[in-house]
């Protein structure tokens, strides 16, 4: 849907009119909790920590408490502490009340806060940039931050194989403790090796 809605954004289209200024900058769709909790304010009337609730129970999955808060966002709360008007007081229908609560739903269950969304876009850009362009380096220090998984050593092992990247055997004249590159190729790290302690490497 986003991809969708990204290529042809003249076909977005919103449940309500009031989700257009908060979903319009993802392309109508709920993409961070903060988007959520601005939801359950404007269109319901909770109040911040109310909507902070919503947002705790969806990212959690607490069925029960996010069927209480349902009732609450379409019909409202009269009970002291708690009171909101609800959609259906504030001019949206029950069926379409339901259908928004439908979808934070199901994007909440996956989302992050937006700063935490754009740390990881950025950190996701830089290694997409450094695997692209230096990729022997990149795997290099991936597979030596994984020396005592051998699950994991495979597995990045596999994935050099697939760039076209060869993983040499470890050398007692020139590997080092984690794996290195060595030309267009990565030096098996002595550090993962089986049964071969690390104070003897720093000894070797």
């Amino acid at each position: 849907t986003y991809l969708r809605n990204r290529r042809e954004p003249d076909k977005v289209t919103y449940k309500t009119p009031q989700l257009a200024h908060i979903l319009d900058v993802t392309n109508g769709c709920i993409v961070y909790q903060e988007q959520v909790m601005q939801i359950c304010r404007e269109l319901a009337g909770f109040s911040f920590g109310q909507a902070d609730n919503v947002r705790r129970a969806m990212s959690k999955k607490k069925h029960k408490v996010m069927e209480a808060e349902r009732e609450h966002f379409v019909h409202g709360c009269t009970e002291p502490g708690k009171e909101c008007a609800g959609c259906v007081k504030n001019g949206i229908p029950e069926a379409v009340a339901n259908e928004i609560y439908d979808d934070m739903v199901s994007f909440a269950s996956y989302a992050f806060n937006k700063s935490h969304a754009a740390c990881y876009a950025y950190v996701a850009f830089q290694t997409a940039y450094l695997k692209c362009h230096y990729p022997c380096e990149f795997m290099a220090a991936l597979l030596t931050s994984v020396l005592d998984s051998t699950a994991k050593v495979i597995e990045y092992s596999s994935e050099c194989q697939r760039l076209g990247i060869k993983v040499l055997p470890p050398d007692i004249n020139v590997s080092r403790g984690g794996f290195t590159v060595d030309g267009q190729s990565i030096r098996f790290g002595l550090n993962a090796v089986k049964s071969v302690g690390r104070d003897l490497i720093e000894a070797v």
